[in-house]
């Protein structure tokens, strides 16, 4: 399921090139895609040419997009699909579900090679050492300010998130630059809403450094958030992602609604509805939600009202065997027993 969506989705970034794949080939070998791409142009193909390393943790980075987004609409009528019949056709609507798409694919990548960086994977880049944020105590507990000469200074080695940024911005981004379509416009915003997820969101942690454990000196640095904080993050910007239109210079876009704030840089936007995704429909790319697993008791989105789309469910008794009953004995082995137990499933009709 992952490998299929991992696949079209990296096909997907670089459909605009005109080129050929082969298949899974792209996701046994990651250099595939600039084996097939010969039209390449620009800093992709700068990448695809002269950074093979990278290339692999942009290709991490797109598998990691994959595995949030499906957490993600997990309970939705859109589940994030892997169905390629499916996804391509959502992929080439401006939707809501295209615009977290994009945006989390563009934060998975800026996630990897970020955290590639810091691992010392790659050779172009280090952990950030530009940020070194000391703080010195005093007996009191109080801050005392910069150091005094001869006083040693101590710097933290963050993630380098602005390295990770401008790869996953040359990557995803260079073959649209020149273009100004709606289209364009609405996939480079949300790309960067992605990025800036995580760029955004860096959190301080600190070390203390002293005899016996005294916190003489504090030293600090930036890493990122968990990529789960992320996905759930850009989840609340799909909640309120705003609808746009072409301006009348067709260089930019602008809020459906007159007295509707205008999206800031961290916002998901998009540019037509989503279709409702309860019955199959090969034009759209919807499924159905027919066979799912739906909650009777939930009055959300997962729920057999709203997941079922109103067509009711059905519930059938599933046995279930797990450990139960464990003892420890010494020493040193652990017995359990084996204990039977019915769920009820319920699935949409």
């Amino acid at each position: 399921m992952q490998t299929l969506f991992f696949c079209f989705a990296l096909t997907f970034v670089t459909h605009i090139t005109g080129a050929s794949w082969v298949g899974n080939q792209v996701v046994m070998d990651p250099t595939m895609i600039c084996k097939k791409t010969r039209r390449l142009r620009g800093r992709m193909a700068d990448i695809c040419k002269h950074e093979p390393a990278l290339l692999k943790e942009i290709t991490k980075g797109v598998q990691l997009g994959t595995r949030e987004c499906q957490f993600q609409f997990r309970n939705r009528r859109w589940n994030c699909t892997s169905a390629r019949r499916s996804l391509k056709k959502v992929l080439m609507r401006d939707t809501r579900e295209s615009s977290f798409v994009n945006a989390i694919m563009a934060a998975g990548v800026t996630y990897s090679v970020t955290r590639a960086c810091t691992l010392g994977d790659l050779i172009e880049c280090s952990c950030d050492k530009t940020i070194k944020v000391a703080r010195y105590v005093t007996g009191g507990g109080r801050a005392s300010g910069a150091p005094q000469d001869g006083e040693w200074e101590w710097g933290g080695c963050g993630d380098n998130v602005n390295f990770g940024y401008r790869k996953s911005r040359a990557f995803l981004d260079s073959p649209h630059r020149k273009r100004s379509d709606i289209k364009t416009l609405v996939k480079l915003h949300n790309n960067d809403a992605g990025r800036l997820s995580v760029k955004n969101f860096m959190i301080r942690e600190c070390k203390c450094h002293g005899l016996s454990g005294s916190c003489t000196l504090q030293t600090c640095w930036r890493k990122m958030p968990s990529f789960r904080e992320v996905g759930n993050r850009l989840k609340e910007r799909f909640d309120g992602a705003a609808k746009v239109i072409p301006s009348n210079d067709g260089r930019r876009f602008i809020p459906e609604g007159a007295t509707i704030k205008p999206p800031g840089r961290t916002d998901l936007v998009y540019s037509e509805e989503s279709p409702d995704f309860c019955k199959p429909n090969r034009k759209t790319g919807s499924l159905g939600t027919q066979g799912r697993e739906c909650n009777a008791t939930s009055p959300g989105v997962d729920g057999c009202e709203l997941l079922c789309c109103g067509r009711g469910y059905k519930t059938r008794k599933v046995l279930e065997k797990s450990n139960c009953n464990c003892v420890f004995r010494w020493c040193c082995e652990v017995t359990c027993k084996t204990c039977e137990t019915l769920r009820a499933v319920n699935t949409c009709r």
